[in-house]
């Protein structure tokens, strides 16, 4: 799965959104802590307000939270705020294998769907805390001792 630039910081102007606790944060101080062109992370917000995943507010204290708890927002409802919905499974595709190399494309299918199953159980508040659902966890390889 390749994810564009533009998911890359939606997700981590949410993950800053999160971490800031209460109260509007502006679009310049999201873009600096991470390091997101200004006028790009502007249109992210805007995305992601047009897509019901945060509040704006205009003026002197205005600025952009939550429109919900991080508990409630999964990494797969942000990809597709700004990218639209994950494609479909390559079971669809014209061009499948074919002969002996058919059983790719179960493969294939269980790789996209693994990929949808992870992005749908991990929310924003299990990337702050820095700790995946267990069944997230149970497939990553155990680390080197």
């Amino acid at each position: 799965m390749r994810l564009s630039a533009r998911v890359d910081y939606a997700l981590r102007a949410v993950i800053e959104l999160a971490s800031a606790g209460d109260g509007p944060v502006t679009s310049e101080r999201i873009a600096r802590a991470q390091e997101i062109p200004p006028k790009f992370c502007e249109s992210i917000l805007l995305q992601l307000r047009r897509g019901g995943v945060v509040f704006a507010q205009r003026g002197p204290d205005g600025g952009y939270w939550l429109a919900r708890p991080a508990e409630q927002i999964s990494l797969v409802e942000v990809v597709e705020v700004i990218d639209g919905p994950l494609g479909s499974p390559r079971a669809a595709q014209a061009d499948a294998p074919l002969g002996a190399a058919h059983a790719l494309q179960q493969v294939w299918t269980a790789v996209e769907e693994s990929e949808r199953a992870i992005l749908t159980q991990v929310t924003i508040a299990h990337v702050i805390a820095g700790v995946l659902p267990e069944p997230v966890a149970a497939h990553l390889p155990l680390a080197a001792s």
